[in-house]
């Protein structure tokens, strides 16, 4: 599988469709992923752990590729962040409202399988757009 396929089944399979799964083919074993949200994680599992979070307190969550440029081994993807907030988010109570915010990610792969990730969320918008939500 091709870099930018990679990058496309990771956002797919993973996070729009929650098939935790679908990692074993998809994340190197010693997979490490820096997010915008969380801390650091090292290994599929603790990721795992991490997307079950996420998608615990975001309904309905997507990651769409806006963007994605590749060279070799690394991948580059401006993103869109979306879902409906039903549980806890950055010290929020749950609106029940949607959330939008975009993002970058940087992917190394080896051996046909993601290696690691660092995504660079906007933090700022996403905490404006709790704040909105909390006082609408």
């Amino acid at each position: 599988m091709s870099t930018p396929d990679l990058v496309s089944a990771f956002y797919e399979h993973i996070w729009n469709q929650g098939d935790v799964a679908a990692a074993d083919s998809i994340l190197d074993e010693a997979f490490v992923f820096r997010g915008s949200l969380g801390d650091e994680c090292v290994g599929r599992g603790r990721f795992l752990d991490y997307v079950r979070s996420v998608r615990a307190s975001l309904a309905e969550y997507r990651c769409d590729i806006l963007e994605c440029v590749s060279e070799g081994d690394c991948a580059f993807a401006r993103m869109r962040f979306s879902g409906k907030h039903v549980g806890p988010l950055r010290g929020w109570k749950a609106t029940g409202l949607r959330l939008e915010w975009q993002g970058a990610a940087l992917f190394t792969t080896r051996g046909g399988m993601i290696r690691s990730l660092w995504v660079l969320g906007d933090l700022v918008a996403l905490d404006a757009n709790l704040k909105r939500n909390a006082e609408a």
